[in-house]
């Protein structure tokens, strides 16, 4: 069972029975964002049914920047605690060395049919760390309903979606909804600002940080012009309190009907949609604005299922692991939660595509997503990210400008690059 006394931050639930006398056989961290942490459940639960063993889930901080720390705490004391981790996207590289080569209990075999570029990206050093459970990329949520009764379609530039969120909002306000606001997105000092920070600056031209080949780009006009953009968002069209939303807290204030945009990921829709939704039937979903010569850009993301090394039941473990991230849980959780699968088959699948069908009409937007420099930038991309979204933040703050900020940040990365990143 978990060591509490060294891991306090974890909270244990088990999916088995709570009167049950013995430890799991597994422990299984999963779920912190919208229904995650129930989809995993439900999922951890018919594989209890179907195999006869137990299993824990442990939940985990909803900022991915904490959860990363407190999985490199527990993977750095070789720590039995937790078998299987939701790792993102962007930390193969990081963890690789504390994880299991999937394909030695799974077989060569093991990633046949995922997104390829996904397994790429979890192979490291020809071993298969972690499975694809689902994928991710930036969309922009909008009220059809408002968007319509103002006379206007989805905003195809930042520019556009800048008037027409604030138009509606105040009108909104003058209304009697004091609490509307024009747009919502993921402004706290974290890993999803990268996220957000990147589309902003891709979709101005302004490149992505550090290009494929680990050249900075960043100090650039384009660049500095899309976060002084996004700097005046705020405290106009977009609240004061955006300096510290996450994506659950975006998401609630949208979900709540106060809220004309929403940049979040694909999973809002199934809660936008829920009987308990203020604008269930009102949500349109569509590609992320452009400015300038840049053109819509949508950070990839998405999360995967790794087994630690240090795990005792470590087959067994990669066992739940390829139960999860199969065909059948991954088209459950499309049609119940909106979470992009990774495999190719289920983007022709009917029954997805009715649950959501902009899984279809956005296709090519995750499939092209915008990804970010973890590759170029190895162990080191928790320290460019780091510097980029404090960087970031410090604009959205009114701290620096977008010039001072892109030029000082170039400073910052050729020095962590001239540490071999």
């Amino acid at each position: 069972m978990l060591k509490k006394t060294l891991f306090p931050t974890l909270v244990v639930a088990s999916a088995a029975s709570l009167g049950q006398a013995q430890a799991a056989d597994l422990t299984i961290s999963c779920g912190a964002v919208g229904a995650e942490l129930q989809l995993c459940q439900q999922g951890v639960e018919a594989w209890e049914e179907k195999t006869g063993h137990s299993v824990d889930v442990v939940s985990t901080p909803n900022s991915s920047t904490e959860r990363l720390s407190l999985y490199q705490q527990i993977l750095s004391a070789n720590s039995t605690d937790i078998d299987i981790m939701q790792i993102d996207v962007v930390w193969p590289g990081l963890l690789a060395n504390h994880l299991l080569d999937l394909r030695e209990v799974l077989g060569e075999d093991a990633g046949e049919g995922h997104f390829s570029a996904i397994i790429e990206n979890n192979t490291i050093d020809d071993r298969l760390v972690a499975m694809p459970w689902f994928t991710d990329a930036g969309v922009l949520y909008y009220r059809a309903d408002l968007l319509e009764e103002y006379g206007h379609e989805p905003p195809e530039t930042w520019e556009e979606l800048t008037e027409i969120a604030r138009e509606i909002q105040d009108a909104e306000r003058e209304a009697g909804n004091e609490r509307m606001h024009g747009l919502v997105f993921q402004g706290r000092a974290y890993e999803g600002l990268t996220c957000n920070a990147l589309e902003w600056v891709a979709s101005h031209g302004g490149g992505t940080l550090v290009d494929g080949d680990g050249e900075i780009t960043i100090d650039n006009p384009q660049a500095a012009a899309a976060l002084d953009l996004a700097a005046s968002w705020v405290g106009e069209i977009a609240p004061e309190g955006v300096l510290n939303y996450t994506e659950e807290e975006a998401r609630g204030v949208f979900q709540g009907g106060n809220a004309v945009f929403m940049r979040n990921w694909p999973y809002a829709w199934a809660l936008a949609q829920s009987e308990d939704s203020d604008v269930r039937g009102k949500v349109g979903v569509t590609q992320l604005p452009h400015s300038g010569e840049g053109s819509s850009a949508a950070t990839l993301g998405g999360w995967n299922l790794a087994v630690s090394r240090y795990s005792e039941n470590a087959e067994l473990a990669a066992e739940l692991v390829a139960f999860l991230a199969g065909e059948e849980e991954q088209k459950r959780r499309a049609i119940e939660g909106a979470y992009n699968p990774t495999l190719e088959s289920l983007y022709q699948d009917d029954e997805v595509l009715e649950a959501v069908p902009f899984f279809g009409e956005l296709y090519d937007t995750f499939v092209n997503a915008v990804a970010r420099p973890s590759a170029p930038t190895g162990d080191a991309y928790g320290r460019v990210s780091n510097a980029f979204f404090s960087a970031v933040h410090d604009v959205l703050s009114g701290n620096r400008s977008g010039e001072q900020a892109v030029s000082d940040l170039d400073r910052e990365l050729a020095r962590l690059k001239r540490r071999n990143w």
